[in-house]
């Protein structure tokens, strides 16, 4: 069988066979597209999760187990009081960027448009909320204009605010690869740590963290200096590019006045600048050094605008691409995933488009606006002011911020629903209803 590993944004393709004693083998999918049969040390392991040791195989509700038809019947009646007694925005979904699309698709449309709130959040807004808004401000819509093969095809590469070595290593080796075939390649590291990224880096700019903003931004300043501005394409294609350029030039005016804020010398400094402005085949990677920031939209678009600037983008090999967490983050954004948007990158706040999603669900209550974001959803949660949470696919007792208050929240919610695949998880313990769910390697999509 043919299917998708489910652990980091690469989301390799692989091949999962049972051998006659019950064992599973998993092997690399030589004609997927992202790994062409590469596997990561996680990927190769994964047939030793597929089996029923400490795994979650019968709902129960109240510590009692119970059948399905029970199970939903009390999930159903309690959301459907609690909705009843205090309206829509009294329940709320948490979900995950490991759901499939499918999944992602129909928990959006229940909320949104049958139950009637937007307070349906994902744990990819911990990595790529960052992002999503810097594509919004700078195109309209949370597009990545990017896909892998833009890597391979690129003459230089700078990866900033990841350990591309080994948060997604299936791409790492694809990278490195070409880098051997094509030595000419160029790959610049921006990262405050000398991570294993950095053994494979013509350039390492270690620069102080945070001022990844400081860096682009004088980029930008010294691509106009220096005669490096796609005059045809910014007057065709962007608007705002002399405002742009003003903040820059206040913000970075000069290489050494960024080397000085950034701590870096001033010679690296130019030396990517004129790497980056020489050459027309650029991609920059970002991941999540610059998205888990308290100015990573900002620092996502200061990265944007430089390729908008000289046009490096929209090309084979160039452009800013975002990598991100989680196997299916992207997917679960194509379809509203986030508690501001709608399926098809439409936009809940826009009258016409709630309108035509609206009219092809044939929802009965669509939701008027946007919902709680993850970490005040579980605020919401802890005040009471959300009353009944369905967490499906991810375990926030363990990887949101603030973990003592998410508990707090977790057990003083009324009413909460866990699907989940293992027995064993920090969140689970907080269930009032527990609803078993099929693994990676059990679900057709």
């Amino acid at each position: 069988m043919r299917t998708t590993c489910p652990y980091c944004g690469v989301g390799c393709g692989v091949v999962v066979t049972r051998r006659d004693d019950g064992c599973v083998e998993v092997h690399g999918d030589p004609q997927h597209p992202a790994n062409y049969g590469r596997l990561c040390s996680k990927g190769t392991a994964l047939g030793e999760t597929v089996g029923l040791e400490n795994r979650l195989l019968m709902p129960s509700v109240d510590g009692q187990q119970s059948g399905w038809y029970e199970a939903l019947d009390a999930l159903a009646e309690r959301f459907g009081r609690i909705v009843a007694e205090h309206g829509p925005d009294a329940v709320a979904f948490y979900v995950s960027g490991q759901l499939l699309t499918e999944d992602y698709y129909v928990a959006n449309k229940l909320m949104k448009g049958f139950i009637g709130s937007a307070n349906i959040d994902t744990n990819s807004r911990l990595c790529m909320s960052s992002a999503v808004a810097a594509y919004k401000r700078s195109f309209g819509s949370d597009t990545v204009p990017n896909d892998y093969t833009d890597i391979e095809a690129a003459d230089v590469v700078v990866l900033v605010g990841t350990n591309l070595a080994r948060c997604h290593p299936v791409l790492h080796q694809r990278l490195v690869a070409e880098k051997r075939r094509r030595p000419t390649l160029q790959i610049v590291l921006i990262d405050p740590r000398e991570t294993p990224t950095a053994e494979s880096a013509d350039l390492h700019l270690a620069l102080k963290g945070g001022t990844d903003a400081f860096l682009f931004n004088g980029l930008l300043t010294w691509l106009e200096r220096f005669g490096h501005t796609d005059h045809d394409f910014v007057s065709a294609h962007t608007k705002g590019a002399a405002e742009a350029l003003k903040v820059a030039r206040w913000h970075a005016p000069s290489a050494a006045v960024v080397a000085t804020h950034c701590q870096l010398e001033v010679q690296d400094v130019e030396r990517f600048y004129r790497l980056f402005a020489s050459t027309p085949r650029v991609v920059t990677l970002f991941s999540q050094g610059i998205n888990q920031s308290n100015s990573g939209t900002d620092k996502g678009n200061a990265i944007i605008n430089c390729h908008l600037l000289d046009g490096r983008i929209g090309r084979v090999g160039s452009g800013p691409f975002s990598i991100t967490g989680q196997p299916n983050a992207m997917g679960g954004r194509e379809v509203g995933g986030l508690c501001n948007q709608l399926a098809a990158h439409m936009d809940l706040d826009n009258p016409e488009h709630r309108a035509i999603v609206g009219d092809f669900w044939q929802a009965p209550r669509l939701a008027a606006g946007a919902g709680l974001k993850a970490v005040d959803l579980f605020r919401a949660i802890a005040s009471g002011q959300v009353k009944a949470l369905w967490v499906m696919a991810t375990n926030p007792a363990v990887s949101l911020p603030d973990t003592t208050q998410v508990r707090r929240a977790l057990a003083a919610c009324e009413c909460l629903v866990v699907s989940e695949f293992s027995v064993h998880t920090d969140t689970l313990q907080y269930a009032d209803i527990k609803l078993p769910a099929l693994g990676w390697g059990e679900k057709s999509g």
